[in-house]
């Protein structure tokens, strides 16, 4: 059987191109797009729908594709059926099951983001949609497609660092970013949207499962929602950062940091106009939105720490912990011959991404990466590995894959279970 490499190399020889067509072109998928868009000899732009016609009009503006077509919503989309091979889901995570649903009962295979859904009943339902009808699902976890985790697969596979005991994982979400997210935006009230540990942190869950290569038995979990609350704001703060907050100049968090070069980045994600609209406007948008609201004072419950323990098949113990309050993902693994430390936290300490040590003290590998990309280059891994999964790969493949993807989430619903009912959750 040709390797994955070399099965590409001959659907690339035939000429054989997949058409993409996009629901919902805010961020993600505008940003699936453009890499799409970069390797024509891959992939076609066919077609995209977004209530927001502006940003129908940024894909259409990115495909070659003369025909192109452009649709007010996803339905309007999916009762066209336009000629695509793959339909990218990009939409907000509560529409996620009905737009999967109906892409993949209209023949189309799929580019679904994480969350899977905020339900696993639906879940379930989706990868039993796609059983039924054979078709291709691959999730947005975008870490499993980067240069630094694969090279952690590597190791692991490699027996380098023995049989596995226990795994330590960190993710720091950053304050800011919390602010922007969790606290002010659209994944700030967990029960209407998805919780901390699934909106955030699923990704984690499926690289736990993914990198350690057995099936999570057990769960407990502790975490709560502690600073963002309004017995945090400051003395005299308002309702809203523009209403004359006495500490509007101190404040990490004051809503006019939207205004600067770096805040203007996260602005573009909810507001289309963040790049060329003029200062007063940005602030006159900021005084009814819910990004505009002071930080202690929002309807949020979305938990800014939470820690898991988790216990998988052979024994292997795994613990996980998530906080507001730093930046990057971290990884220690421990094994029978020796152990790896890796991430963000590490190269910041040691200038290197990964650290392998035997349990003499000896330094057996120290590794770099120069240039990590969007999500430590897993955006542009995903991107480029899709066309693979869609054209060689055999659809047993990909369920078998979409299968490890549906108990990383089972995963997290588990923790969140643990962490509301203080008990252990066995799976």
């Amino acid at each position: 059987m040709p390797t994955e490499k070399k099965q590409k190399d001959i659907s690339l020889k035939n000429n054989k191109i997949l058409r993409v067509a996009v629901i919902g072109c805010g961020s993600r998928g505008t940003r699936y797009a453009r890499l799409a868009s970069n390797l024509p000899e891959q992939y076609a732009l066919v077609a995209a729908a977004d209530p927001v016609s502006e940003r129908v009009e940024q894909i259409r503006a990115l495909s070659s594709d003369s025909g192109f077509k452009g649709y007010p919503d996803a339905a309007a989309l999916l009762e066209d059926r336009p000629s695509a091979d793959v339909v990218m889901v990009c939409t907000q995570d509560d529409d996620h099951f009905e737009h999967a649903m109906g892409a993949m009962e209209a023949g189309y295979d799929l580019l679904l983001e994480k969350p899977v859904s905020n339900s696993m009943e639906e879940v379930v339902a989706i990868e039993q949609k796609a059983v039924e009808l054979r078709r291709r699902v691959v999730v947005c976890h975008v870490l499993r497609y980067s240069a630094f985790y694969l090279k952690v697969k590597q190791l692991i596979d490699d027996g380098v660092l023995g049989d596995l005991v226990s795994v330590h994982a960190a993710e720091g979400v950053g304050a800011w970013h919390f602010s922007h997210s969790f606290v002010r935006g659209h994944w700030a009230v967990m029960e209407e949207t998805s919780p901390m540990i699934l909106a955030k942190c699923c990704h984690d869950m499926d690289l736990l499962h993914w990198l350690i290569g057995r099936e999570c038995r057990s769960v407990s979990s502790v975490g709560a929602l502690n600073h963002f609350k309004a017995d945090h704001a400051p003395a005299g703060a308002p309702e809203r950062c523009h209403q004359g907050c006495p500490v509007a100049d101190d404040c990490m968090y004051n809503a006019k940091h939207y205004l600067e070069e770096s805040g203007k980045g996260w602005l573009a994600m909810v507001y289309d106009r963040a790049r060329t609209a003029s200062d007063g406007e940005i602030l006159q948008w900021l005084e009814t939105s819910p990004w505009g609201r002071c930080a202690y004072r929002c309807n949020n419950t979305a938990v800014d720490h939470q820690v898991l323990a988790m216990g998988f098949d052979g024994g292997i113990s795994c613990s996980f912990t998530m906080t507001a309050f730093d930046t990057g993902r971290g990884i220690e693994i421990y094994g029978t011959k020796g152990r790896l430390k890796g991430g963000e936290f590490v190269h910041r300490s040691g200038g290197v991404d990964i650290i392998v040590e035997n349990h003499q003290g000896e330094t057996l590998e120290k590794i770099d990466f120069e240039d990590h990309g969007g999500h430590l280059g897993g955006d542009e891994g995903l991107v480029d590995s899709l066309y693979a999964r869609m054209v060689c790969w055999s659809v047993d493949d990909v369920l078998a894959e979409f299968r490890q993807v549906v108990h990383g989430h089972r995963m997290a619903f588990a923790a969140e279970e643990a962490r509301q009912t203080g008990t252990v959750v066995f799976s």
